[in-house]
């Protein structure tokens, strides 16, 4: 039960932190990188803690881990590459909704976390509440890594044929 008051002061922290930096408009790339980092792995942690918990449902877990670091971790890559001072703007209409209407943001990675939390405290019957939430959470993940793939390819695809024109 340490670990999980330990995660549920991270997650809040985490809102604090982001609360105050959005109102204040600040924020570095250091700053982004670290917080994504440290989201990504209190996520896990408490993915990892519920695996365990619960054997049957390691599967559909895992696959929410791969697909939470994989897409998160490639939509700032992307970002880095094409030089873009944040990594919450997106010519992505869902994206762009997602990370421009705070308290949709807010919302979901609330309710996010409540589902996740709801299952680590064994409170089913609520975790049900938030579990479409979660679900369009995951959805909004697989969408940024879509939108991230296609936009290192694009850029891939630029530095080839510059490097060509270069050569002829």
């Amino acid at each position: 039960m340490v670990g999980f008051s330990v995660l549920l002061r991270k997650r809040f922290s985490g809102c604090v932190r982001w609360i105050c930096c959005t109102a204040y408009n600040q924020g570095t790339r250091f700053g982004a990188m670290l917080d994504q980092l440290t989201d990504r792995c209190a996520f896990l942690a408490l993915l990892m803690a519920l695996c365990h918990f619960y054997p049957r449902l390691v599967f559909p877990l895992q696959l929410v881990a791969v697909v939470d670091i994989a897409s998160h971790w490639l939509h700032l890559h992307a970002t880095d590459l094409t030089g873009k001072n944040t990594h919450k703007s997106s010519n992505n209409s869902i994206l762009n909704y997602y990370y421009t209407s705070k308290p949709f943001l807010f919302f979901m990675c609330f309710g996010n976390e409540a589902f996740y939390g709801l299952i680590y405290a064994n409170a089913f019957f609520l975790a049900f509440l938030f579990f479409p939430v979660a679900l369009l959470k995951s959805l909004i993940s697989l969408v940024h890594l879509v939108t991230a793939s296609q936009t290192v390819a694009e850029y891939d695809a630029a530095q080839i044929t510059a490097a060509n024109r270069k050569n002829q």
